[in-house]
């Protein structure tokens, strides 16, 4: 699938979502080939390359704005070699000025991105949910949006805003406001705290664009549940650490079996084969089925 047609496969989504006719998008994150894949295999229509994420799993750091713009973009490019589905990539602040943002975007897209999310905090970000985040002017934040809509060709920008924790829920819904007169496809208003907060997004924005919601286990989202989200309007409902939170709390578990009984006999109805690991990433399509032939 080229750029062109998975980018207009997402506008698809979103469109029919608003229409009525398909639910909210429940779109979980992935940070590399294998995850991206997980998730399409698993039936779902978008996956989002969670810049935390990316963080966590290649770096082993938290969601503080260490990635680089060449590892988010090789990072790009080997997902969409493997996957056809429509991938929404967390770009940050757009690592670094203006032309920075432009050249990082432009690169993006090449490498397969169906849609870009900008945010409008100062760098170097921090994760939506922590405490201590600062966001930048409504003139820079705007300037960052109209930059990242110059730079495309069909790739869509989702301009998320911070604002709410810094600044409140009135500045940030004028924020969102100022993002969407200059010319975002879609609304991300990071961190509602309560269902008064959440209501007041939706109402304003949901009947006019496109609204994405996180939904980060132990974050501050006031609720886990997207039949909610879907009946106030949301379009997108993100979980981008789902894999890694599992992950975290399965694997001290496993580690801990084989350092004490030096075997995997424990764990066994845990663990995939080989054989199963193979066909999952696709070697009889390389091999032409001779992997397992005796």
């Amino acid at each position: 699938m080229n750029s062109k047609e998975h980018t207009a496969r997402l506008r698809l989504l979103l469109q029919r979502g608003r229409q009525g006719d398909a639910p909210i998008l429940s779109v979980p994150g992935c940070w590399d080939a294998f995850t991206a894949l997980l998730i399409e295999q698993a039936g779902f229509e978008c996956a989002f390359l969670s810049g935390g994420g990316l963080s966590m799993a290649r770096l082993g750091r938290p969601d503080v704005g260490l990635i680089t713009a060449d590892e988010l973009i090789s990072t790009i490019a080997v997902i969409r070699e493997r996957v056809s589905i429509p991938l929404i990539v967390d770009a940050d602040t757009g690592f670094g000025g203006i032309h920075n943002l432009q050249r990082t975007l432009r690169a993006a897209e090449r490498a397969g991105a169906s849609a870009v999310q900008i945010e409008d905090q100062t760098f170097p970000k921090r994760c939506g949910h922590m405490a201590g985040k600062q966001v930048v002017s409504l003139r820079d934040g705007c300037e960052r949006i109209r930059a990242a809509v110059d730079a495309r060709q069909d790739m869509m920008v989702v301009a998320r805003t911070d604002a709410l924790a810094v600044e409140g829920i009135a500045s940030a819904l004028d924020r969102a406001d100022a993002y969407l007169e200059a010319g975002a496809d879609a609304l991300f208003i990071e961190g509602p705290r309560s269902m008064v907060e959440l209501h007041r997004v939706a109402s304003h924005f949901a009947p006019r664009i496109p609204l994405l919601h996180n939904l980060v286990e132990g974050g501050v989202t006031p609720t886990k549940d997207v039949n909610v989200l879907e009946e106030l309007g949301f379009a997108i409902a993100l979980h981008p650490l789902l894999l890694l939170h599992g992950f975290l709390n399965a694997a001290p578990g496993w580690l801990a079996h084989l350092r004490d009984t030096r075997n995997t006999d424990g764990i066994a109805r845990d663990l995939s084969t080989l054989t199963q690991i193979n066909t999952f990433t696709g070697t009889d399509e390389i091999l032409g089925g001779i992997f397992d032939r005796k």
